[in-house]
């Protein structure tokens, strides 16, 4: 378990601090999250990556010369927000555009999603890329939702000697388009890892068993499986991805492949070593030539008792660019002469951005003003039901998820309310005090519920606005865009198993209850209502979307995570409205 640490919801970016301080050779901070210590050369593609903290060498430990040009980090297992990702891509830019790289997952397509439209509208040419290299996660028909494990570094090191050796962006992400669609990884374990601050890991494996297929951010398995032998392990891990290669690979004899034995972070080197001599032995068997292989922690897990084997299939450009020297604080290869010199912190637009005074605020009516002392006391309900229930969110997130829900959930809620209470301090309109606690929010959480629980801050924030006092018809017109807005960016659906199936009920029960002509309080109480039943009939329901999808069936008869907190928080809101 995670002994040493703080204040749990401080430790990643103390981490990223430390880090940062341990590596000045070859990283500098800005942020969000790292940047080489020397610029980018101008005229070279910048090539940011980016996830969650707990995942050690990546993402941070991975900027330098040979790899990437800076690394966004979000909180514990939450991918970064987009004002981070657009900050670090600002700094690392050289002027030929940037691809934003990162592993397949909801909070983090979001996020870099956002980052590239807002580093498009600065003049920033960007691309985006996900890893999907976890066959377990998904079948081969529908790879594109496979998660992003170890197979991010070969896929990020590709694109990254592509950038260096001055290829335009488009080319770039062709070849992390070629290197990852070449990519395969599987992996198991045989415990689960503890959170910083948890008392408890997020899965458990029985004794004398094994979990298949995790993923690496506490995911449990697909199945469990007997303890085997290492070189039982090493048998599972080459045959499943003997068992699906790329379209174009016709059959492993006579093939070359970058491969990869990964520590997820307990399972020491020694042990590691066991299983290798196995795994080298059976693709050689199997007629595959291995090219520069790597033994060791490179995607990890906190404190994981697992591995992950991943094969990347080499043609002879990949072959070049997996050769290629590497000179990075956790990954070093070949030799590329005398390290760039520091340079002095580069002040981006993001850092700039100062405490904004009245001066920057919006005009407000004193109507909007009285209106927004509302809002904040419900903020302020909404991170105080947040925190008392922190602990059951995440305990059920880790019924089938990675058990980080009331982790950003409380980093979230807090930051929208110390952001809003700034904002109203200074006078602003409900509108304002709205928008500002959403950028909040979605900075601090990170991950999918901060990108949509920003998304639904905002709309409020644009129904209600600064000038006309809000009535009961306006809140449920703010609701109801909020709802669309969460669909048209999350993709979910009613029956997905997610907020939307308590969002869409609660949207739709307030609209009509304030077209019957009912007080604010009185429709929102209904609504609250069908948001509560809403929120427990999503236990009877398989998850299709999300983290929770590949474990399913464990899924079922625990509501989602998603769909309880916001319950919660309907509640909580409507004790706010009837004192007010």
């Amino acid at each position: 378990m995670t002994r040493l640490f703080n204040d749990p919801a401080a430790f990643a970016d103390e981490a990223l601090e430390g880090f940062a301080a341990a590596h000045r050779r070859w990283v500098r901070p800005v942020t969000g999250g790292v940047v080489r210590a020397a610029a980018t050369p101008a005229g070279q593609v910048a090539v940011v990556i980016g996830g969650g903290s707990g995942h050690y060498p990546a993402f941070s430990g991975l900027v330098g010369r040979g790899l990437a040009h800076g690394a966004a980090v979000g909180n514990v297992f939450a991918s970064p927000s987009a004002r981070q990702i657009h900050s670090v891509a600002e700094a690392a830019h050289g002027g030929a555009g940037v691809l934003l790289m990162y592993g397949n997952y909801a909070g983090d397509v979001l996020h870099f999603g956002q980052a590239a439209e807002r580093l498009a509208a600065d003049g920033i040419d960007t691309r985006t890329f996900a890893v999907a290299d976890d066959i377990s996660s998904a079948g081969p028909d529908d790879s594109a939702k496979r998660r992003g494990i170890a197979g991010d570094l070969p896929v990020f090191k590709a694109a990254a000697v592509a950038a260096e050796q001055g290829l335009p962006l488009d080319e770039v992400l062709g070849v992390a388009e070629r290197a990852g669609a070449r990519t395969r990884s599987f992996g198991i374990a045989f415990s689960g890892c503890t959170l910083p601050g948890a008392d408890h890991p997020l899965f458990t494996v029985p004794e004398a068993r094994m979990a298949v297929g995790l993923g690496i951010h506490g995911e449990p398995g697909i199945g469990e499986e007997a303890l085997p032998t290492a070189d039982e392990a090493a048998r599972l891990l080459v045959e499943t991805l003997l068992g699906e290669l790329p379209e174009d690979v016709a059959g492993p004899g006579g093939q070359r492949a970058a491969v990869i034995l990964n520590g997820l972070g307990s399972v020491k080197y020694e042990e590691l070593f066991v299983v290798y001599r196995k795994v080298a032995a059976l693709l050689g068997e199997a007629g595959v030539e291995i090219v520069d292989p790597e033994v060791g922690e490179l995607v990890t897990s906190f404190d994981m008792a697992g591995v992950s084997l991943t094969l990347t299939w080499l043609d002879d450009r990949l072959e070049e660019l997996w050769r290629a020297p590497a000179d990075t604080p956790a990954y070093r290869k070949g030799a590329l002469g005398t390290p760039e010199p520091e340079q002095a912190p580069v002040t981006t637009r993001a850092q700039d951005t100062a405490v904004p005074d009245t001066a920057a605020l919006p005009p407000a009516s004193d109507a909007s003003r009285e209106a927004a002392g509302t809002v904040l006391a419900a903020l302020d309900a909404v991170a105080r039901v947040v925190d008392t229930h922190a602990d059951e969110l995440g305990r059920i997130d880790a019924v089938a998820g990675d058990g980080d829900h009331g982790i950003g959930m409380r980093r979230g809620s807090t930051a929208a309310q110390r952001a809003a209470t700034d904002a109203h301090g200074l006078g602003a309109g409900a509108g304002t005090v709205l928008a500002r606690a959403a950028d909040a929010w979605a900075d601090k959480a990170g991950g999918t519920s901060g990108a949509l629980w920003g998304t639904i801050l905002r709309s409020l924030g644009t129904a209600l606005g600064d000038q006309e006092a809000p009535d009961a018809p306006r809140v449920a017109d703010g609701v109801t865009e909020a709802s669309a807005a969460v669909r048209r960016l999350g993709g979910a659906e009613v029956g997905d198993k997610t907020m939307v199936d308590v969002l869409v009920p609660f949207a739709d029960t307030l609209a009509a209850a304030t077209a019957e002509g009912l007080p604010l309080s009185d429709a929102w109480d209904r609504a609250a209502t069908a948001a509560t039943e809403a929120a427990a009939g999503t236990a009877g329901l398989l998850p299709r979307r999300g983290r929770a999808r590949p474990h399913a069936e464990k899924s079922l008869g625990t509501p989602d995570a998603g769909a309880h907190s916001l319950a919660l928080i309907t509640r909580a809101v409507h004790g706010v409205l009837l004192n007010h």
